[in-house]
């Protein structure tokens, strides 16, 4: 008898815009040769609870796995989980991700969660599974948390699986239609994740306590085969590749690169600044006709102070984010840059001087996208950003229950972390100059945005940018409600 294994993807963004859920994929891979896996995922699904709820009543499973990421997922994972275990308390639910990952004591205590894997967890979890269907001591479950007389047991940490030795995503168990979305890169773009962690430290990185600056790639060999199945089964003209970090190795994404020219597919992917400015033109050119058409970077600050304190590895400075977006011009990519602004000590000054930088950049290159987040504190032991917000009296939620609600919702978006430095005015600051800069230089990728109304955008916010006058744009934010242009931050990439 095949038992049943349901997974569930709690919401992560809105209509229209979901993506394959690939953690849930992920973790499946190892189970569907002796499981029946099933996914039930929020963004297609009204009422996820209900439908869990009936599905495990008829096939069976006594096993839950949930994916977590802080936000809306934790939003909507927190009261589902809740109603679900006061409906079948024998079903064991058991929550993975780097938000459960970097807070497994607090799940664990929350009274309805039964285990949590830890960091890399295909292999654990499969583990896990094979244990409480067939006997074993939870013990021999490496990467698990879990109750034992009142109290919260950690075991060893597992090793770290190279991707290659793992199956491929289990695509026949999911409608991978319904996830086809349309972007900049096309009208049936699909998702994939190439590799698993990042091998650096930036301290303002929750990746960081999940991977252990571990780096796990797939062959480029692997990712040029899943992209072309991609093309062939389900009709893809575009990919997004959601690593951690894409380009970590020049060699395999100059491979990768090689395998997609010809293929007709645009494709984006996730890097730094400085491994980026490593690559040599001839890779830059192999990408460029592949068709990469937009790169996500981590640009964070407009001070090289800051970039120290930061601990962002072997980036020398705001140098190399004006020479990448010069570069990147020339090829015809799209450099899409986040910032982290309002850094300790001094938020303020590393705001101002964060913008007069993006203001350079803009100058630059254009068409440059922005994505402006707000500094708010991971869990890193040794960070010394953390150190400071602690001083400044930054604590973290102690329940559950707190991280689900709407305040710490926010803040885990980065859109409005409440820290303690954060409060308005700083925060309508930030919010006002990206406003601004928004209407004055529309974004590129919005294929809808008309040449007129392009016009009246620059023209309506160009007094404003030119005097650098942030302060309250109200009509700009009358017109981005009537013209509904897509601005960097609302993007689903």
């Amino acid at each position: 008898m095949r038992h049943t294994i349901l997974l569930y993807n709690p919401i992560s963004t809105s209509p229209g815009k979901q993506r394959l859920p690939m953690s849930l994929l992920a973790i499946a891979a190892p189970l569907a040769a002796d499981y029946d896996v099933e996914f039930i995922d929020g963004n297609l699904i009204a009422d996820p609870a209900a439908h869990i709820i009936e599905r495990a009543q008829k096939t069976g499973a006594t096993l839950l796995g949930v994916t977590v990421m802080p936000g809306p997922q934790l939003r909507q994972a927190v009261p589902v989980c809740k109603q679900v275990k006061a409906a079948l308390p024998h079903l064991n639910i058991v929550w993975g991700g780097y938000f459960p990952s970097n807070h497994a004591e607090v799940v664990m205590n929350s009274g309805y969660v039964d285990y949590v894997i830890v960091g890399q967890g295909e292999t654990a979890f499969r583990k896990l599974v094979d244990t409480l269907h067939s006997g074993g001591a939870l013990t021999d479950v490496p990467s698990l948390a879990y109750q034992e007389n009142g109290s919260v047991q950690m075991t060893v940490r597992a090793p770290f699986v190279p991707l290659e030795n793992l199956p491929w995503y289990p695509y026949d168990r999911i409608a991978v239609e319904q996830y086809m979305g349309s972007s900049y890169l096309g009208q049936r773009v699909g998702a994939h994740h190439t590799s698993w962690g990042c091998p650096f430290a930036c301290n303002f990185c929750a990746v960081v306590p999940l991977a252990k600056q571990r780096w796990l790639a797939e062959s480029a060999d692997r990712v040029i085969k899943v992209t072309r199945l991609f093309k062939e089964k389900y009709n893809a003209d575009g990919m997004e590749f959601h690593d951690m970090d894409f380009f970590v190795s020049e060699r395999r994404a100059e491979a990768i690169a090689e395998g997609l020219i010809g293929q007709n597919i645009n494709w984006w992917g996730l890097g730094r600044v400085d491994t980026l400015m490593t690559y040599s033109d001839m890779t830059f050119d192999k990408m460029a006709k592949s068709g990469v058409k937009m790169i996500f970077m981590g640009a964070e600050s407009g001070s090289d102070e800051t970039l120290k304190l930061m601990n962002k590895g072997g980036q020398s400075g705001i140098a190399q984010t004006v020479a990448i977006v010069e570069r990147m011009k020339y090829y015809g990519i799209v450099p899409e840059l986040s910032f982290v602004l309002g850094n300790p000590p001094d938020p303020v000054a590393d705001i101002e001087q964060t913008i007069t930088f993006i203001r350079k950049i803009k100058a630059i290159n254009p068409a440059t996208e922005l994505i402006l987040y707000m500094y708010t504190p991971t869990p890193q032991e040794g960070s010394l950003l953390l150190d400071e917000a602690v001083k400044l009296g930054f604590a973290f939620p102690k329940t559950l229950e707190e991280w689900a609600g709407e305040e710490w919702a926010d803040k885990s978006l980065r859109r409005n972390p409440g820290t303690p430095w954060s409060k308005d005015p700083i925060r309508r600051k930030i919010r006002d100059f990206e406003t601004v800069i928004n209407a004055f230089y529309p974004t590129v990728t919005d294929m809808r945005l008309q040449n007129t109304m392009r016009r009246l955008l620059q023209t309506l916010s160009g007094w404003r940018y030119k005097l650098e006058f942030y302060h309250a744009p109200y009509e700009l934010k009358v017109l981005q409600r009537l013209i509904h242009y897509r601005r960097p931050e609302t993007m689903g990439f």
